[in-house]
C-alpha cells in the first residue's frame, strides 16, 4: 500500500508540472500569434500566480458557500463532532471545522489549504444512512485528504485548469475583435516558410484542445487521490471493511446533491451528479466497485 502512495505522488507532481507547460506554452504561442510577444507570457502568468493565491486562500469558502454548508459545534452534533475528534488525534492532525449540509443525499468532502485550515462536511442523508463503523470510514477518508494534503493539491489544479481555459478563451475572443496580429506576420514573412505555418497549425489545435486536456487531467488527479485517501483512510480506522460497506450504500443511493457542480464534484467521497453517466475518462472518481475491491484486498 505505501508503494501505491509514493507512487501516486509521484505521478500527481508529474501530471502537475504538465499543467505549468501548458501555461508557459500556450502563453508564449498566443503571444507569438497575436504580435505581443513575450508580453501575453508575462501576462499570462500574472493571472496565473492572481488566481492560484485567490484559489488556495479562498476557494475552500467558495466550496461550502455553493454547497449549502453550515458549521456545527460539538453541541449541535455530539456524535459527528466526537467521531471527527477522535479520528484526528489518532491522524495526529487538528480538528477540521465541521460542515453539515442538509441533503438526503449520502456524500461528503473535505477542503482547506492545509490541515490547519481545513474543513469536513457531511450531508444529513450520509450520517443517518451509515452505521457508526461505516461512518467513520467516510471521515477517515476525508481526513486522510486532508492530512495527505489532497486539499492543497486539488485547489492547485482547480485553478490551473480554469487559467488554462481563461487564457484559451482570452485568445480567442481577441482574435475575434481583430486584436494583434502585426508582428506575427512579419515574423511569417522573415522565413519562417512552410514550417513556420506547420508550427502555427499545431499550436492552433493545441489551443483548442487545451481546455479539455487539462479538464482530463484534472480528473485523472482526482481518481488517483481517491484511491489513495481509500487506503490512507482504512489505515487509520483499521477496519477497510467499514469505509467498503459505506461505498456500496452510497453507490445504491441515487439521489443527487442539488447544489453540486462539476466544478465541485471532484472533492466529494462520490460523484454528487448523479444520474449523469460519464465516460471514464471525464469521471471525477473512479467506480465504486473498483474502490470497493481494492479495500477488500487490504483485509
Amino acid at each position: 500500500m505505501y508503494n501505491q502512495i509514493d507512487s501516486n505522488k509521484r505521478k500527481t507532481i508529474l501530471l502537475i508540472m504538465v499543467f505549468i507547460a501548458f501555461i508557459v506554452a500556450i502563453g508564449y504561442f498566443v503571444g507569438v500569434y497575436l504580435g505581443y510577444g513575450s508580453g501575453y507570457l508575462i501576462g499570462a502568468m500574472i493571472v496565473s500566480i492572481f488566481m492560484s493565491l485567490s484559489g488556495y486562500y479562498k476557494g475552500d469558502k467558495i466550496a461550502l458557500a455553493s454547497t449549502g454548508a453550515k458549521a456545527v459545534v460539538k453541541k449541535d452534533n455530539p456524535y459527528v463532532y466526537r467521531m471527527v475528534e477522535n479520528l484526528c488525534i489518532t491522524a495526529g492532525i487538528p480538528t477540521p471545522k465541521v460542515y453539515i449540509i442538509d441533503s438526503p443525499a449520502m456524500n461528503a468532502f473535505a477542503t482547506g489549504r492545509d490541515p490547519k485550515h481545513a474543513s469536513i462536511a457531511l450531508t444529513t442523508g450520509i450520517i443517518s444512512a451509515l452505521e457508526n463503523e461505516e461512518l467513520e470510514g467516510v471521515i477517515a477518508h476525508e481526513l486522510s485528504h486532508i492530512k495527505n494534503y489532497d486539499i492543497r493539491l486539488m485547489t492547485v489544479v482547480v485553478v490551473l485548469v480554469g487559467t488554462i481555459a481563461l487564457l484559451s478563451n482570452w485568445f480567442f475572443r481577441a482574435r475575434l475583435f481583430g486584436m494583434g496580429g502585426g508582428n506575427r506576420r512579419s515574423s511569417n514573412n522573415s522565413g519562417g516558410g512552410k514550417f513556420g505555418a506547420i508550427i502555427m497549425v499545431v499550436g492552433l489545435v493545441l489551443l483548442i484542445l487545451s481546455p479539455v486536456i487539462a479538464e482530463v487531467i484534472k480528473l485523472a488527479i482526482s481518481r488517483k487521490r481517491e484511491f489513495l485517501a481509500d487506503a490512507s483512510g482504512s489505515l487509520l480506522t483499521r477496519y477497510p471493511e467499514g469505509l467498503a460497506r459505506a461505498l456500496e450504500k452510497i453507490s445504491q443511493s441515487n439521489t443527487p446533491l442539488p447544489n453540486a457542480s462539476t466544478a465541485t464534484a471532484h472533492l466529494f467521497i462520490s460523484n454528487p451528479l448523479k444520474g449523469k453517466n460519464m465516460n471514464k475518462l471525464f469521471s471525477t472518481h473512479p467506480p465504486i466497485n473498483e474502490r470497493i475491491t481494492k479495500l477488500r484486498n487490504l483485509i
